[in-house]
């Protein structure tokens, strides 16, 4: 416990093995600290703990001179205990600091992009993002930049699977903590699509979800801008489809999305210095038993989980694969299915980056034929 390690530390700098003044504290000591502030905020919570001023004086003098060799988390708990005991000028110096290593954007919020997310508790990025709201709304009392951080975590959540209750209840409790009240504010979002109001009439009470289906002699070119104003200080989300049928080889990629899919085949010959791969043309088509080779390129800008690939191709194509299996390929793990029209792969994970997956196929008959279309999908969010 707190106490014994604090006597063993009394004992070993009394035998000059080491420095009392020497970095001594680290996570456990830091939640030891965290725990013990409440009582603060709260006189009559005051623990039991042998010689507890002597030792939270200690920890206090550790974390006010050794808080910027912590992680994030640990940053977060050292600033919210030393404000409440008083030390403001530190707490102030750790929130500025954090403000400077945080990154915004406009639609995904503000958050801390680290390497060092782990398996501890400490380097949990969910937990770590709800404590720095914690420490912010208490620290700064800073609304909005206190909103941008909650912002993040709904976001985080639309693509990404909550895997503990500790990560649910801390989101829940960042989110309820401070800034802007979310919750006081029940209209309804007005969308107008083309030059009328879209109908809102049966709405959902309490999330305000609403939906509307416009038959096809209803759809004009006007309806292609479609207008949102929403009378809340709360973020609201939405989406419009719009599905009609068109030809495989015409349908052509959208690359505004947060999922962006590359796909390229190229013929494989094979020479003395081994595979060489060569763009497919008109001027020299495929012949049976020709190799290709596929190559999907995949671009992402956030992490998600439980994500789809669809990888459709040409009838006169045949899998090398027909086994389903479990791959590693490019930094991603992947569960591979081949099926008669298209090539499945479903990622339990897919982080923030650029990956690229290969297969083969085999020419198995001759004329012409349309590749199909890719595509990837969030099953999270189905948006």
């Amino acid at each position: 416990n707190i106490v014994a390690e604090y006597d063993r530390l009394v004992d070993l700098a009394s035998k000059g093995k080491i420095k009392f003044e020497d970095r001594h504290i680290g996570p456990i000591e830091l939640l030891f600290l965290y725990t013990e502030s409440f009582s603060v905020l709260h006189p009559t919570l005051q623990p039991k703990v042998p010689r507890r001023k002597e030792i939270m004086n200690y920890y206090q003098r550790q974390a006010a001179r050794y808080w910027q060799s912590l992680g994030l988390y640990e940053r977060g708990l050292a600033a919210l205990t030393l404000h409440r005991i008083g030390r403001h000028d530190v707490p102030e110096t750790i929130v500025r600091s954090l403000r400077e290593l945080s990154h915004a954007s406009e639609e995904m919020g503000t958050h801390w992009k680290s390497s060092n997310f782990g398996y501890h508790f400490y380097d949990a990025p969910i937990e770590t993002q709800a404590l720095l709201v914690e420490a912010f709304n208490e620290i700064t009392e800073d609304n909005s930049f206190v909103d941008e951080l909650r912002l993040w975590l709904l976001k985080n959540k639309q693509t990404n699977h909550w895997r503990t209750t500790k990560q649910t209840t801390e989101a829940i409790y960042a989110l309820l903590v401070g800034g802007t009240n979310w919750l006081e504010s029940t209209d309804l979002v007005t969308v107008s699509v083309g030059k009328n109001l879209m109908p809102v009439a049966g709405a959902e009470p309490g999330t305000g979800y609403v939906t509307h289906r416009y038959p096809a002699p209803e759809v004009t070119k006007e309806m292609a801008t479609i207008a949102v104003s929403n009378p809340n200080r709360a973020v609201a989300w939405g989406a419009a489809y719009w599905q009609y049928l068109e030809s495989l080889d015409k349908i052509k990629s959208f690359e505004e999305t947060p999922l962006q899919i590359k796909k390229e085949l190229k013929r494989v010959l094979v020479t003395e210095a081994g595979e060489v791969l060569k763009p497919l043309g008109d001027d020299k088509p495929l012949r049976i038993g020709d190799k290709v080779r596929v190559r999907i390129e995949i671009r992402v800008d956030r992490p998600m989980d439980f994500v789809h690939l669809k990888d459709m191709r040409a009838s006169g194509l045949e899998p090398v694969n027909v086994l389903s299996s479990y791959k590693w390929q490019d930094g991603l793990g992947f569960y591979e299915v081949t099926k008669d029209l298209a090539t499945h792969f479903f990622f339990d994970h897919l982080p923030e980056g650029t990956f690229v997956l290969e297969y083969s196929l085999v020419a198995s008959q001759v004329g012409s034929f349309s590749n199909g279309i890719t595509t990837m999908q969030c099953i999270d969010r189905k948006s």
